[in-house]
């Protein structure tokens, strides 16, 4: 799966608490020891959604039969980007095959199972929703010989055929490095093609599962580039999992070292007392340096603050003024136009719970299970 949203708290939302938090570390090179215990700190809260606007499209997506891995993960952006057009769905079941040490989302292996009318299904919800921009994202299949590729790309496929102005971001696997799959995909002609590399290099055995590969994710971001150089690219990093952040800014030249156009840096939230731990809480104004190293390395968009999850509203308002200038400038838009985020300012209302990188997709299941089928 991929990295959308960063970690649910332990106990769930607590919308009220009190902050405080461990104090930031001043050294850029010294390594957290030991797990942060602290109160979460005040940057870390935020106010329930609620409006109008995100009832209407709640009552819309259970109409349709449609979860979002914004409602799935409690994501704590989900008001603001409903608000602004835009919608996460995760689609090829709710089952990764892979375990992630930092992902809530469920473990096992699907035999193939696979819902051939879901691309329809999905582009035909999505179509009805005054949405502009849409995030297709997906468990890991290895389960699958092209690891789910061609799913993905007929779900794009059909929602282009359906709704052809709204932009489209896959947020897809790794595909176990294939670069057929990943050609796939891009050929879909998808707006933004994204990969999550989740974690810095030293992090990676201890936090991702043992079939992910640091190198191989760099090597599927550098693919997708070179099959349509025109095509944005885009990954995300959680911070807060033990790492330095030196390590963090390596990562993200890394990154910038594989062509890819747009970073997300966010805080990790445990899911559950059985995953990863906490080891530090960083703050906004690292944040903002952090930023401020992505715009120097050359990257076209960075988000990076404490709230910031990979399916982040600001990043998708970026693309739409490169994919649809015209559309992004017109009257009653929800493109907005884009000004880069303040790191502080994004992270000031904070959030208790946010479900983790693929934990966003925990329970989602777009089709009821009795409409599976075994190949």
């Amino acid at each position: 799966m991929s990295s959308d949203a960063l970690g649910e708290a332990e106990g769930g939302v607590a919308l009220s608490a009190s902050g405080g938090g461990p104090a930031p570390s001043s050294d850029i090179s010294e390594r957290p020891a030991r797990p942060a215990r602290d109160p979460k700190p005040n940057w870390l809260k935020v106010r329930a959604p609620g409006g109008a606007e995100y009832r209407r499209l709640k009552q819309t997506l259970r109409k349709l039969d449609l979860h979002t891995v914004c409602e799935e993960a409690r994501c704590p952006n989900v008001g603001e980007c409903w608000a602004a057009g835009t919608a996460t769905v995760m689609i090829l079941g709710d089952t990764c095959t892979r375990g992630c040490r930092f992902c809530a989302v469920k473990t096992g292996n699907p035999r193939g199972a696979v819902d051939p009318r879901e691309p329809e299904h999905v582009a035909r919800a999505l179509a009805e929703l005054d949405l502009s921009y849409a995030v297709l994202t997906m468990v890991d299949r290895d389960d699958l010989l092209d690891g789910g590729a061609e799913h993905v790309a007929q779900t794009v496929r059909s929602l282009k055929r359906r709704r052809p102005q709204m932009l489209i971001e896959t947020l897809v696997g790794d595909f176990r490095g294939q670069r057929d799959a990943i050609a796939t995909v891009v050929g879909a002609a998808p707006d933004v093609f994204a990969h999550n590399l989740e974690v810095t290099r030293a992090l990676t055995p201890a936090i991702r599962d043992g079939r992910c590969s640091y190198d191989r994710s760099l090597d599927v971001l550098r693919m997708a580039k070179q099959e349509a150089p025109e095509r944005l690219t885009k990954s995300s990093l959680m911070v807060g999992l033990g790492e330095t952040d030196d390590e963090i800014l390596e990562s993200m030249a890394d990154l910038r070292a594989a062509s890819v156009d747009i970073v997300t840096l966010g805080q990790y939230l445990r899911p559950t007392p059985k995953h990863a731990p906490v080891v530090r809480y960083v703050t906004p104004e690292q944040f903002a340096r952090y930023e401020q190293e992505g715009r120097r390395m050359g990257f076209q968009f960075v988000a990076s603050g404490p709230l910031v999850r990979s399916s982040y509203h600001a990043a998708e308002a970026f693309v739409a003024t490169r994919a649809r200038p015209a559309d992004a400038a017109a009257p009653g838009s929800h493109h907005r136009p884009v000004v880069q985020p303040s790191s502080a300012s994004l992270g000031a209302e904070g959030v208790e719970g946010a479900a983790s990188s693929r934990s966003h997709q925990a329970s989602v299941q777009l089709i009821p299970a009795a409409g599976l089928v075994r190949r």
